[in-house]
This record gives structure tokens, sequence and C-alpha cells, in this order.
């Protein structure tokens, strides 16, 4: 399956060796494709600057490992997304763009009514509903 990584999920891999570090492993030998592209590797970066915590060293090891797409600036027509904050449309028109089946986000706030929902063929997950999903009944 391809999934598409928030900046979120990107931030908390590179900033310690927890449970979404361990996620991202476990989604890449299990033979998931991550996919990423400029704009949340770009927050993501921003993100361990200002919040501290966390290495470039440890965000660059972790792209290595990553599909990495590039930023586009437009959001496609098609995809209706007036429920999502705007800040946040970027995140969910790359994964359409990119043609990921899932987009994992922790950003409860703004993605948190969706969390299993389908919009622009990319269910959305939590990183647990995504491991509860992939991981535990093998999908």
């Amino acid at each position: 399956m391809r999934i598409f990584l928030d900046a979120n999920i990107l931030f908390s891999a590179a900033k310690s060796d927890g449970a979404v570090r361990h996620l991202l492993r476990l989604l890449l030998e299990a033979g998931h494709e991550c996919w990423v592209d400029g704009f949340v590797v770009a927050e993501a970066r921003r993100n361990l600057v200002a919040k501290g915590g966390g290495t470039s060293a440890a965000l660059e090891a972790l792209l290595s490992h990553l599909q990495v797409g590039p930023m586009q600036a437009h959001l496609p027509e098609t995809l209706e997304m007036n429920w999502l904050h705007e800040k946040d449309r970027p995140v969910l028109a790359a994964a359409a763009r990119l043609g990921c089946q899932a987009l994992v986000t922790g950003d409860r706030t703004h993605f948190g009514s969706a969390y299993g929902k389908t919009c622009g063929g990319v269910t959305i997950y939590s990183p647990r509903l995504l491991a509860d999903a992939l991981l535990l009944h093998g999908a």
C-alpha cells in the first residue's frame, strides 16, 4: 500500500526512537511504500528547529527510506476539501496526487473527524488506526 505521511509523523519519528518511528519501520519492513512531499518535509524541518528535540540528521536518515514526491502549489479542483483547514489541504491533495491509498496523521484537531473516512481515494488514519488496519489485520 502507498501511505502518505503528514509532517507531524515525520517530526515524531525524527524526534525520538519511539512508537511512530517503530510504526514506520514496521510498515517499510512489511513492504508498504511510505511517501512524503516537499511541503511536509519543509514543515517537519521547521518544527524540528522551532520545537527542538530532534535532529536534522535523524530526519535525513528517515527520508532516505521514504519516497519523496515534489512540492506542488496547486490543489486538485476535483477534490472536495472544504471540511479541512486550509493549511492542511495541501497534505491531503499531495496524498491523492501521489496515488496514495492512505494518509497517516496525528493531527486530531484538523483530521480527527475524518479518521477512517476516504476522500479522493485516500483513507485518513491516525497512527494507531493504521497500525491496527495494516499490521494487526494483515492488510
